[in-house]
């Protein structure tokens, strides 16, 4: 349904600390407003019979350590909205067997963004690989880009399978939108080729965001048939009916600081602890699960959301306005443009979500998501809807896979919290 959109989340407007000078206030902002401007947003590599789509960091530049007031705007649009919650389209217009494994970049823990080729002979595009769309766009190559633009862009005219197609496109993200038309061109993942695959060749992104300055150039939707624009195949769909992959399972793991991936058709086990607690998709759009509860330590525990969508191209976790905000007054957190920071000496508990009878917790680690002259950043952030996003603060925590054939997802411990416990005990 159209509530699942995930629009830019705006929060109140900058206010003083309660109980703090005006000059205290002014100087806890702008140490917030500094950690807000750092926290802004491989070829992939084929073993035998997998193929894997690998995550890497990008480390944050030192100078933005040093930023004035008027990048807050750039904090909200890459952890609230824009950048930070891609996924899932707020409007539709509509105009080798095994398992393949991604190498995934990392902006700054805000996005996860991997390569695929396109054409023949192959170019290389940075997508961000989103469970909360459907759609495959890359970037046509403008006429005159512009001076130090970082994208790659598709040359359709480099490729001999090259097929225009006389359909427009447009989706329009909480980022904005995106326009162009439809063509047909091979695609690959890894050593995964789509041959004659329909996608869209973007040619109008200046509705986007930040576009002349984020470093990934188009996105492939992993999420299912029912919320794509136009009445073609999804890469998913595609690839289940070319038999080329040993399960319709893809799988990720993130890792905040470093290295990840997404595997194609299985599972990673060397990237998570136990068994997966599996969740049927309650509506097939969305990766879409049920929710009995979620609980702030033992300050508080809300059961009124019933739903929640565990995805990729969202960078925090986004919950109902209500619920959200009540939170932030049990932290004592304030709110800057649409995200929350606090004292980093003040206790943060675990947040917990029990989904489909199963408790998922979130810890203080995983929620402080970046800190700056003594305050911290929370992972968590409000939106005006009334079901939750698990992004990629739950992702980190968690090893997800996105069961396609058998419409469930399945959650288990992700390897990291195992490395990061042994590193306690150092």
């Amino acid at each position: 349904s159209s509530d699942f959109g995930k629009e830019g989340a705006n929060g109140p407007p900058h206010a003083p600390v309660p109980g703090a000078s005006c000059s205290e206030s002014h100087t806890m902002a702008r140490s917030a407003l500094a950690l807000a401007a750092a926290f802004a947003l491989a070829a992939p590599m084929a073993l035998a019979g997998i193929a894997r789509i690998p995550v890497k960091r990008k480390a944050l530049a030192s100078s933005a350590r040093g930023a004035a007031d008027g990048q807050l705007s750039q904090l909200a649009a890459a952890a609230a909205g824009p950048w930070g919650s891609l996924g899932a389209a707020t409007t539709l217009a509509e105009g080798a067997s095994g398992t393949q494994e991604i190498k995934l970049q990392n902006m700054a823990d805000m996005m996860y963004y991997g390569n695929i080729e396109v054409g023949t002979p192959g170019q290389t595009i940075a997508v961000i690989f989103d469970t909360g769309s459907s759609n495959l766009w890359v970037p046509r190559k403008p006429r005159h880009p512009a001076d130090g633009d970082p994208h790659s862009y598709y040359r359709p005219k480099y490729s001999s399978t090259y097929e225009p197609l006389d359909e427009k496109f447009e989706i329009t993200y909480g980022s904005g939108k995106v326009a162009g038309s439809f063509c047909r061109d091979d695609v690959s993942l890894g050593d995964i080729d789509i041959e004659n695959f329909t996608f869209a060749e973007v040619s109008k992104t200046g509705g986007l965001s930040r576009w002349d300055s984020i470093e990934f150039d188009g996105i492939l939707g992993l999420g299912f048939q029912s919320i794509a624009v136009g009445d073609y195949p999804t890469v998913l769909r595609q690839l289940g009916s070319s038999g080329q992959l040993d399960d319709l399972v893809f799988g990720f793991y993130l890792e905040g600081g470093g290295d990840g991936q997404l595997v194609v058709g299985g599972v990673d086990p060397d990237h998570y602890i136990g068994e997966f607690a599996y969740l049927n998709v309650t509506e097939p759009g969305y990766w879409a699960v049920a929710m009995d509860a979620v609980e702030l330590g033992d300050m508080m525990r809300i059961t009124v959301s019933k739903r929640a969508i565990v995805d990729s191209g969202t960078a925090l976790l986004v919950g109902p306005r209500a619920e959200v905000e009540a939170m932030a007054v049990m932290l004592g957190a304030i709110s800057l443009g649409g995200v929350y920071v606090v004292d980093c000496d003040a206790p943060v508990p675990s947040l917990a979500f029990t989904l489909g009878g199963h408790r998922f917790t979130v810890d203080r680690e995983d929620l402080i998501v970046a800190e700056e002259d003594g305050y911290c950043l929370l992972g968590f952030s409000p939106a005006d809807y009334n079901f939750w996003i698990l992004g990629d603060v739950f992702m980190r925590r968690y090893y997800v896979q996105f069961d396609w054939g058998r419409l469930r997802v399945g959650i288990a411990e992700s390897s990291r919290g195992r490395r990061r416990m042994a590193a306690n005990f150092v």
